[in-house]
């Protein structure tokens, strides 16, 4: 230990470790918790047949699909057979095709009520979210909250038309926060485009770049937020992140104006 570290520079050593994303304690010894996520992984998985990966490449394709192009067709395969929300959770819970799994504690479903006539699609969980395997629990949830609550909407209601349902685009903490990569998001999402099938909102609130990327095939929420689309035949409302509003107050009034648009929509409904 340097015998110079005083208690400013520990603590600024400490916050910098934060901003690149070193968040959670560590053991006194080194473990290699991907290699044991990934021999639990290899114990209980069901190895596809070849005729049904033969049967998942497109026309023309060739026979052996890539890791990424197997991890799809699963995910399509898995997300189609579920029924309900809660066998849609244990699905997701249990594919093993996507490395965001090795390096998160829980996956991260959903929150509020199933019913709501408004569903929120985040981007992904946070630290706090991937800790208690919740969505929108941080810093940005607690906006989150209050945001809607201004409207008269919450995820606590019992209501549907009070209520809120609250997802992300990907269930598992990317590491360090980083945004998820092309073929994360093209491999999750069946999942996402399943979960929103058997919640039927009538609305959806697209929070963020990645959620407008998976839903919209758009990118640039300053210019897409408070514009109305259309995603899976349902309203749809791009919303700046409340993270971005934690680090840009100064936005607060657009999203205010958002939030309006959304609550007209509503009344509009029958």
């Amino acid at each position: 230990m340097n015998a110079h570290l005083d208690w400013h520079l520990a603590r600024a050593l400490l916050e910098w470790q934060a901003e690149l994303g070193v968040t959670e304690a560590l053991e006194a010894q080194p473990l290699d918790r991907f290699a044991l996520v990934a021999e639990a992984a290899a114990a209980r998985a069901v190895p596809v047949p070849k005729k049904a990966v033969r049967a998942a490449a497109p026309t023309g394709a060739p026979s052996l699909l890539s890791d990424s192009d197997l991890g799809v067709a699963e995910a399509q395969r898995a997300a189609a057979s579920a029924p309900d929300l809660g066998a849609l959770a244990e699905a997701l819970a249990g594919f093993d095709h996507c490395q965001l799994k090795l390096g998160a504690r829980n996956c991260v479903f959903a929150d509020g009520n199933p019913k709501a006539r408004v569903m929120i699609v985040g981007e992904g969980p946070g630290a706090d979210e991937d800790r208690l395997g919740r969505p929108f629990v941080g810093r940005a949830g607690q906006l989150l909250d209050l945001m809607f609550g201004a409207i008269g909407l919450s995820r606590q209601s019992p209501d549907p038309a009070k209520a809120l349902y609250i997802t992300n685009t990907v269930p598992w903490r990317p590491p360090g926060n980083r945004e998820p990569t092309k073929d994360e998001l093209a491999m999750l999402k069946p999942f996402l485009l399943r979960h929103i099938e058997l919640a039927d909102p009538d609305l959806l609130v697209i929070v963020g770049n990645v959620a407008c990327d998976a839903l919209l095939g758009l990118r640039g929420i300053l210019r897409l937020r408070g514009k109305w689309a259309e995603a899976l035949g349902r309203p749809a409302l791009p919303m700046l992140h409340p993270a971005y509003l934690l680090r840009s107050p100064e936005a607060k009034r657009e999203a205010w104006a958002d939030l309006l648009s959304l609550q007209a929509r509503l009344r509009s409904l029958p």
